[in-house]
């Protein structure tokens, strides 16, 4: 599939989530029931959800930081088994305490991790656990990152469903303050035991779900980075060092290749990220489109970051599209919590 017709497709099913419609299927109404329902056989088969336990890594990061008046910085994951760090058995090893840790680094203060995401959980669980974060009596989390869209997919949930709920996560969280990154649906045509043609259905798939969150997503205030590299051409060509022993989740390894890609979208939100590299590089092929062409392209190329811009034009909204150069996160155990006084 063409940017352009990917594109036009997003558009669709964004459309369809923010209207009620029920929008396009994702890879064609007539196919799109066997193809799915394969993709989840050889989830199955590869074992995912055989071990939803997770290492505990909420806790507080860059204690070195800390000092009178130094507020922690409030990090929270949300969505699926991705962003809980399912298939690592250390806290340092998961998404949350990376980017907890890298976070911690950049900005010279403490970063206090929470993790409300559910392995197996769809968008649809969105909702219970924006509740869970809202209701909680600590302040309303500084930055908020989601990973979710794969068990969309596997599950074969309507896209339009899909990218509603989503956007509706998205707009509480911004609406009661927190900034909110996006890691879209990563691609799960790369799965090792994913054969072809199966393979292409479900990249095609999974980039065109990516696209439509992007496009909700950006609509709501929030940023997008594309997780290609969860799933994606990385993983396809080293598996062995990239993937966890189930095949299906990513090793420590590819964990923290995803949040380096994530990493400086979170520090770019919160205003942490040098000025200069906020500015379009050309080089880098960055730039302003329209808000449907830059989640097409950000679908097909892994950690390329999409956030609001121009407000409109011609072709509907802007955005501006991102290719940020990663940094090395540090991996790092979370010291005890302090008792609550």
């Amino acid at each position: 599939m063409t940017s352009m017709s990917r594109a036009r497709v997003a558009r669709r099913i964004a459309a369809g989530a923010a209207y009620g419609g029920g929008g396009i299927g994702l890879a064609g109404a007539a196919a799109a029931g066997l193809v799915l329902a394969e993709v989840q056989l050889a989830r199955r088969r590869v074992g995912n959800g055989t071990s939803p336990h997770v290492p505990h890594a909420d806790g507080t990061y860059g204690h070195t930081y800390a000092g009178p008046g130094q507020e922690p910085l409030r990090l929270t994951m949300l969505g699926d088994s991705t962003a809980a760090g399912q298939g690592v058995h250390r806290a340092g090893q998961t998404p949350g305490a990376l980017l907890a840790s890298g976070l911690a680094a950049l900005a010279e203060r403490p970063v206090e991790l929470r993790t409300v995401a559910t392995p197996g959980a769809r968008s649809d669980d969105l909702d219970r656990q924006v509740a869970l974060v809202l209701a909680a009596p600590d302040p309303v989390p500084d930055i908020c990152v989601i990973m979710v869209g794969a068990n969309d997919v596997t599950h074969r949930m309507s896209p339009t469903r899909s990218v509603r709920h989503l956007s509706s996560a998205v707009r509480r969280l911004r609406t009661a303050g927190a900034e909110v990154v996006v890691g879209t649906c990563p691609d799960l045509g790369t799965i090792e035991p994913v054969r072809q043609p199966l393979r292409w259905l479900a990249r095609r798939a999974s980039r065109q779900l990516a696209a439509a969150q992007t496009i909700g997503v950006v609509e709501q205030g929030g940023r997008t980075v594309s997780l290609g590299d969860l799933l994606g051409p990385e993983f396809a060509a080293n598996p062995r060092e990239l993937f966890g022993p189930d095949s299906y989740h990513p090793s420590a390894e590819g964990y923290a290749t995803a949040a380096m890609a994530v990493l400086p979208t979170v520090c770019a939100s919160l205003g942490l990220w040098p000025a200069e590299e906020e500015r379009p590089d050309a080089s880098r092929r960055e730039g302003f489109l329209p808000v449907a062409r830059a989640a097409a392209e950000a679908a097909s190329e892994a950690g390329t970051e999409v956030t609001a811009a121009m407000p409109s034009g011609p072709r509907g909204p802007w955005a501006l599209l991102k290719r940020r150069r990663r940094r090395r996160v540090p991996e790092q155990e979370p010291a005890p919590a302090s008792p609550s006084n």
